[in-house]
C-alpha cells in the first residue's frame, strides 16, 4: 500500500489491510475514509476491522461505501462533507483508489478549475476523463447530451485553425464548420520578431478575430474545458456540450512564464522583455535603441518551442542595430541555450556561426534560465555538463530577452487525446489521432517531430482538410505531410538565412538555389519575409488559397476498421 497524494488534504490508495493503519498514523494521517463496500472481494478486510485498528492508532474512521461504476451525485456530496468534517490529512481507499479520486473530483467541481482537478488526478495516477462532463457540470450528472452539433469542430482560431477551416470549405462549401476560440484578436505572430527589431509596427500584426473567421463558419466564442472523444463531444466552460462529426484540434501551445521564478513580476520593465508576446515586442525595440553599452542576454529554453530560431533572431537584429550605430564594441552579448546546438539542422549552423562571430556573441549551451530578479538586474541559469552534473550560474544584465518554456495547453495535456508528454498524439504523416479516428490535429499542439512554425501550419492545413474529407468519403485520396517547416533567420537587417526543412532535418527548399540559396544570407529572402509573406498569410493562407502547398496525393489505402470512426 502506497498513498498517492491528490491534494494537501487527501491521499488515496487501493484496498488496505489492518496492519497498514499504524503506518498511516506514523505518516501523519488523522482520518481514514473507506469507499469500498464490505464483501466486494473475498480477500478484503472489513471496515470494522480497519476501524478497530484506527481507534488504536487514534485515527478517525468513516464508512462511505460506493458501488463500483455507480458514483451518484449524492455520493460525491457526502464525500465532500466528510472531507470537510474529518481532521486532515485524510486517507481514502477503495479497491484501486479510482472511486475515491472520482468522488473527490466531483466534490471539488465548484471550488477548483476543471483542468486543475484533472491534472491532480492524473498526477496521482488516475484518469478522470470518464466523468469530465460531470465535473464540468459542477459535479452533477448532466441532464442533456449536446447543446450544438456540427460536421467539423475546430478547436483554436489561430493560424492553423483559420487555415484548415478555409481549406475545408474550399473543398466542400456546404460543410457545417464551427471554430471554438475565446479570443477577440488574431495575431500574425511571425511578425513579432520584426516588431522587436524596429521593422514592423505592432498594429501590422493584428486583426480582429471576426474579420478572419471564414464566411459561413460558426464562431463559438468560448474556452474549451475538456474533450470526450468517446462521445464525439467537446465540453466548453460552463458545461455547454458541442458534438462533432469530426474534430480538429489546433489551439497552439502554452507559454509557461510562471515556470521561471520571478519572471512574471518583471516582464516589460527592468530591461526584461520577450518577442514572444505582442505587448512586449515593442519594449524589445525600445531597450535595443536606448542601450548604449552593457550586457545583453538572450535565452532559449528546452525544446520543443514555437519557432526555434526566434530567440537567436532577437539577438541578431539587436546586435546588428548596435553594429550599425557604432555601439557593438561596448556590448557584452550572451546567448544562453538549454540545448546543445545552435540550430537543429546542421546545414544552417555555419552561416549562423559567422554572424555569432561577427557580433562577438558568447554561446553558452546547456544553460537553462530558472530565475530572474529584474530590480537587481540578475538572472540565474542551471548549467548541466556532459556527465549530467548541474550548477547554478549567476549573470548580471542590462537587457534580458527571454524565450519562455512551452507546453501543450492544460485542457489538452490532461485529456485522453494527449501523449505521455502532454502533446496531441497524431500520426506524423496523416495528422490523424493515433487512437481516436475522428480526431485530427495540426499546428504547435501536436507531437509530430516538425518545427512549430506558421509555415508548418500552412503546409499542414490542406493535408488535414484532404484527409478529413477522405475519411468522410468526400474525396478520393489521402495526402501526406512531410514535416515541412520554415524558419527565416533574420541574421541582419536586410538579410535572412531561409531555413526550410522537413522530418529528420531534410532540406526542403521552395526556390532554386540560383534564386535563394537557403544556406546563405539573402536579401531576396528578407524581401520575402518583410513584404511578401504577410499578405500571403492574410490573403492566402487564411483564405484557403494553397499557393505552393497543394497536398501531395498518396495511393489509396483502406482505413483500418479499428481506426475508422474512433
Amino acid at each position: 500500500m502506497e498513498p498517492k497524494i491528490v491534494s494537501s488534504r487527501l491521499s488515496v490508495s487501493g484496498q488496505i489491510a489492518p496492519s497498514d493503519v499504524a503506518g498511516l498514523a506514523t505518516a501523519g494521517y488523522r482520518a481514514i475514509l473507506c469507499n469500498r463496500p464490505d464483501g466486494e472481494g473475498a480477500d478484503q478486510a472489513t471496515f470494522e476491522e480497519i476501524a478497530a485498528e484506527a481507534k488504536k492508532a487514534r485515527l478517525e474512521a468513516r464508512y462511505l461505501p460506493v458501488v463500483s461504476g455507480k458514483v451518484t451525485d449524492e455520493d460525491a456530496a457526502a464525500f465532500g462533507r466528510a472531507l470537510d468534517e474529518l481532521p486532515g490529512p485524510v486517507f481514502a481507499y477503495c479497491r484501486s483508489g479510482t472511486r475515491s479520486v472520482t468522488l473527490w473530483s466531483l466534490s471539488q467541481a465548484d471550488g477548483l478549475e476543471l483542468t486543475e482537478i484533472l491534472q491532480r488526478a492524473k498526477s496521482a495516477g488516475y484518469d478522470m476523463s470518464g466523468v469530465v462532463r460531470r465535473i464540468a457540470n459542477g459535479g452533477k450528472t448532466p441532464v442533456d447530451r449536446g447543446d450544438a452539433s456540427y460536421d467539423v469542430v475546430i478547436v483554436g482560431g489561430g493560424a492553423a485553425g483559420i487555415s484548415v477551416a478555409s481549406s475545408l470549405l474550399q473543398r466542400r462549401h456546404d460543410l457545417e464548420v464551427a471554430i471554438i476560440d475565446p479570443a477577440d484578436i488574431h495575431y500574425y505572430q511571425p511578425g513579432w520578431t520584426l516588431v522587436g527589431g524596429g521593422v514592423f509596427r505592432p498594429g501590422e500584426t493584428v486583426r480582429t478575430m471576426a474579420s478572419v473567421i471564414p464566411k459561413g463558419v460558426h464562431w463559438l466564442k468560448a474556452a474549451v474545458a475538456a474533450f470526450e472523444p468517446q462521445e464525439d463531444a467537446v465540453i466548453l466552460d460552463g458545461c455547454r456540450v458541442v458534438k462533432y462529426g469530426r474534430l480538429v484540434v489546433c489551439p497552439g501551445l502554452k507559454l509557461d512564464w510562471d515556470s521561471i521564478d520571478g519572471l512574471v513580476e518583471t516582464l516589460g520593465k527592468n530591461g526584461v522583455t520577450s518577442n514572444y508576446r505582442y505587448d512586449l515586442a515593442p519594449y524589445t525595440w525600445e531597450l535595443v535603441r536606448q542601450l548604449r553599452s552593457g550586457t545583453a542576454l538572450f535565452t532559449q529554453p528546452p525544446m520543443p518551442i514555437k519557432c526555434a530560431g526566434a530567440p537567436q533572431k532577437a539577438l541578431y537584429l539587436s546586435a546588428d542595430h548596435w553594429r550599425r550605430s557604432g555601439r557593438l564594441k561596448d556590448m557584452d552579448i550572451g546567448f544562453y541555450n538549454a540545448g546543445a546546438v545552435l540550430f537543429g539542422v546542421k546545414e544552417y549552423v555555419p552561416p549562423l556561426m559567422s554572424y555569432v562571430e561577427r557580433y562577438g556573441a558568447q554561446l553558452n549551451f546547456k544553460h537553462n534560465l530558472t530565475a530572474v530578479d529584474g530590480a537587481a538586474r540578475k538572472a540565474w541559469f542551471t548549467r548541466t555538463d556532459d556527465d549530467g552534473n548541474s550548477e547554478t550560474v549567476e549573470r548580471d544584465f542590462d537587457l534580458l530577452h527571454v524565450c519562455p518554456p512551452q507546453t501543450a495547453p492544460d485542457f489538452v495535456r490532461v485529456s485522453p487525446l494527449a501523449d505521455a508528454a502532454g502533446w496531441l498524439d497524431v500520426d506524423q504523416s496523416t495528422l490523424r489521432h493515433k487512437t481516436f479516428g475522428k480526431v485530427y490535429g495540426l499546428g504547435d499542439v501536436t507531437n509530430a517531430p516538425n518545427a512549430k512554425t506558421a509555415a508548418a501550419a500552412r503546409k499542414q492545413a490542406p493535408v488535414v482538410a484532404q484527409n478529413l474529407l477522405y475519411d468522410m468519403g468526400e474525396t478520393g485520396y489521402q495526402s501526406h505531410y512531410d514535416g515541412y517547416g520554415s524558419c527565416p533567420l533574420t541574421v541582419e537587417r536586410g538579410k535572412i538565412v531561409l531555413a526550410e526543412f522537413g522530418y529528420g532535418g531534410k532540406l526542403l527548399p521552395s526556390f532554386p538555389t540560383w534564386l535563394i540559396d537557403s544556406r546563405k544570407p539573402s536579401r531576396l529572402a528578407w524581401l520575402l519575409k518583410e513584404r511578401i509573406l504577410p499578405p500571403v498569410y492574410w490573403q492566402g493562407m487564411l483564405k484557403g488559397r494553397e499557393w505552393m502547398v497543394k497536398p501531395e496525393r498518396l495511393p489509396e489505402v483502406p482505413i483500418p476498421s479499428e481506426q475508422s470512426g474512433r
